[in-house]
């Protein structure tokens, strides 16, 4: 059995998101979080909660600009006459705008985040730095029993960039947990992301660094979210080049194109020298997840693990997305059940 870290601090985060020109309760609730823990207990994991978060590691990972207005956004928010129930952006600076970060909280709401699927309500900060405890605590636990862990975080992370958040995303998660990983000894840390939505997120935190692999396997994103990350030219900078990894694939993807991917992905980090591994762990590759276009089955997770357990690396397994709620538990379980 695994170790797993949880918190229930995410269950007053659910914040609203603009799906298709409607305002609606965001794909990404606490159901998600609640059916995998079901699934896992009843599977007889030991679980634990996490330790404090630790800011100051937030704050290496996150800009303080960025940590200061996502701390505070709340509570300006509820100071403004006429607000609504979630605080959110509506002018993004974009090609020809100034970058100039505004004064206004409504200015800032746009310069510190980059899509509308993505708002802040009262929990939110509360639940996000949950969720980074969650993830460092499994990277610490990690290095000290010396076996796979898995952090159920909630709010997922790796969209979140050092400045801003979007796609779910507030705080990386991942990120933090190869961070903290680098910090009790690594000398180098890969990441690999199997969300159906590429890691735009942790990818920019770490494209100019060496110390850290980024490989991604996501859907194309000249027809998907994020649209502006994820391309196979993308393969760091300055220090970073080289690595950076993307590999995008079509709608429709089953596992045993998935598999052909995972093939390249896996030699490319057994190929790192990497002294620990990270997986974003996303489940909407399934088949009937509602907002993804994989057609990964319940059975091929486990095989996937299965896999990726071979490079016989020390892994701390993150969790990302996944919006199909009847399966989700189920998915996760036997990812991680492809571990033991």
């Amino acid at each position: 059995m695994m170790l797993v870290v949880s918190s229930d601090a995410h269950h007053a985060h659910h914040s609203l998101e603009l799906d298709r020109g409607t305002l609606v309760p965001s794909w990404e609730g606490p159901d998600r979080a609640d059916l995998v823990l079901a699934a896992l207990e009843s599977q007889g994991h030991e679980f634990c909660a996490p330790n404090q978060a630790d800011l100051g590691l937030i704050r290496r990972i996150h800009t303080n600009d960025y940590v200061d207005f996502l701390s505070t956004a709340w509570d300006r928010w509820v100071k403004l006459d006429g607000f609504g129930p979630a605080a959110m952006g509506v002018v993004w600076p974009s090609r020809g705008l100034s970058t100039r970060r505004p004064s206004d909280l409504i200015g800032q709401l746009g310069y510190y985040s980059f899509a509308a699927d993505c708002s802040i309500v009262s929990a939110t900060w509360t639940a996000a730095v949950a969720a980074a405890a969650v993830a460092t605590t499994a990277a610490d636990r990690l290095v000290d029993d010396k076996a796979t862990t898995y952090g159920l975080c909630r709010p997922p992370g790796h969209h979140a960039t050092a400045d801003q958040f979007g796609g779910y995303c507030y705080l990386n998660n991942a990120a933090l947990a190869a961070q903290r990983l680098l910090d009790r000894g690594a000398e180098r840390v890969a990441v690999l992301d199997v969300d159906y939505h590429h890691g735009n997120g942790t990818q920019s935190i770490f494209y100019e660094r060496a110390d850290v692999l980024f490989v991604s396997i996501h859907a194309d994103p000249m027809d998907e979210f994020p649209w502006f990350a994820g391309y196979a030219e993308e393969e760091g900078s300055g220090q970073g080049i080289g690595s950076n990894l993307n590999l995008p694939l079509p709608y429709g993807t089953d596992f045993d194109r998935y598999g052909r991917a995972l093939d390249t992905a896996l030699a490319k980090v057994d190929s790192a020298s990497a002294d620990a591994l990270v997986i974003s762990l996303g489940v909407d590759t399934f088949e009937d997840d509602p907002i993804s276009k994989f057609e990964l089955t319940t059975r091929d997770y486990p095989a996937m693990a299965s896999r990726i357990a071979e490079l016989g690396l020390p892994t701390v397994v993150i969790q990302e997305g996944g919006y199909a709620v009847e399966a989700i538990g189920q998915n996760v379980a036997g990812f991680l059940s492809g571990f033991e």
